[in-house]
């Protein structure tokens, strides 16, 4: 057999992307896979189990796809041998077949996928297991760190369900979830949090928590207390839940989007705004920061246009957190960019949208939270 081929450079370098392994034999449905997955994931793929062994061995994927009729070429159980070269990275399984015909067999593997399967399936099944290799690292983690991840991402899973549904959010369970957070925050403890949730593939999920996390820092630095810092924090936590009616491909899409993809992205302010407002528990200013955070002082924003004094303290502090935040966060299609470059861009491109002395205590904030974090 011919020596494995090693990664390429590319592949070893520190990627923005996930890394999803592929073994199979048939190269067209490597080609197809490697097709539907690129914009979203790095992608190698083997089309022999021992040189896949091999070639992971010393760059592991995060999930594996494993066709049915890979096997190593001494013979014995595929899904056995690679969970013991490749110790912790999830399975799934490809088949030709039904998954009932597998039997007990199919309790060894994280997931299965019956050929041919959807594009859509293979992304959120592999989303879903690293999401969950994600969640089981926060098990490690002090009880406070992980009760703020567990919490939060349990309520926004189970906000979607609900929107799913259409059954209103209690606003109980929101504050209950980000109880932690808030706590985190006022005693300036909330960097593990924030470094924890990378390389979390629900990037909805990944935006809104840190929304949320700077949101709440920035209600604590003008002083606002119990029921207020519920208020915002929770108020960052649900204010782009719209975005869980986005389809995957706009909402990821590596690169500009086209006049109607961003008309359906934009779209998700009204989808988060009716249904918040079904929800009859939640305080009006958690509806206002989802529904202004988009809004611009000069008028140019959306959905409404609101300019100037239209617009509420809480909206103009939460656009910000959200400029900050976008400007900051990794994508698949781009690297984050550095804080103070997002800061010095939005006071020098964005004097006519946000609230500059808003902008000044937000800058205030970060520094102090910077010091105070490595005093």
């Amino acid at each position: 057999m011919n020596a494995a081929p090693a990664l390429s450079d590319a592949a070893k370098a520190h990627s923005r992307k996930v890394l999803v392994a592929v073994i199979d034999a048939n190269a067209d449905h490597r080609r197809q896979v490697a097709t539907a997955l690129t914009s979203f994931y790095q992608v190698v793929d083997f089309s022999h189990f021992d040189m896949a062994m091999e070639g992971l061995a010393q760059t592991p994927p995060c999930v594996l796809l494993l066709d049915e009729m890979a096997m190593p070429r001494m013979g014995g159980d595929p899904v056995k041998t690679a969970r013991r070269l490749l110790p912790g990275v999830p399975i799934i399984r490809t088949l030709n077949r039904a998954i009932a015909h597998l039997g007990e067999t199919a309790r060894d593997t994280d997931a299965c996928l019956e050929k041919p399967y959807r594009r859509s399936s293979l992304i959120r099944t592999i989303s879903n297991l690293v999401n969950k290799s994600v969640e089981n690292r926060w098990e490690s983690l002090a009880p406070q760190y992980r009760d703020s991840l567990q919490r939060t991402v349990e309520s926004f899973n189970t906000i979607s369900d609900l929107i799913d549904r259409g059954e209103p959010l209690e606003y109980k369970d929101v504050t209950g979830a980000c109880s932690s957070l808030v706590d985190a925050v006022s005693n300036h403890d909330f960097k593990v949090i924030l470094d924890n949730v990378k390389g979390h593939d629900n990037y909805s999920y990944v935006h809104s928590l840190r929304v949320a996390t700077l949101l709440s820092l920035f209600g604590h630095t003008i002083g606002l207390k119990g029921e207020d810092m519920n208020l915002v924090t929770s108020g960052g936590l649900v204010h782009d839940i719209g975005k869980m009616k986005i389809p995957h491909e706009v909402l990821n899409k590596p690169g500009r989007l086209d006049d109607s993809e961003l008309q359906v992205m934009r779209s998700h302010v009204p989808k988060s705004v009716d249904y918040l407002k079904l929800c009859e528990s939640l305080p009006k200013g958690v509806v206002t920061i989802a529904e202004q955070h988009h809004e611009k002082l000069d008028g140019s924003g959306y959905p409404n246009g609101l300019k100037g004094g239209q617009l509420n303290e809480l909206a103009r502090m939460a656009s910000i957190v959200d400029i900050f935040s976008a400007l900051t966060d990794r994508r698949v299609y781009k690297e984050p960019m550095a804080p103070e470059e997002a800061l010095t861009l939005m006071t020098d491109r964005m004097a006519a949208d946000i609230d500059l002395n808003l902008l000044t205590l937000f800058k205030g904030m970060l520094l102090d939270a910077v010091t105070t974090a490595s005093g």
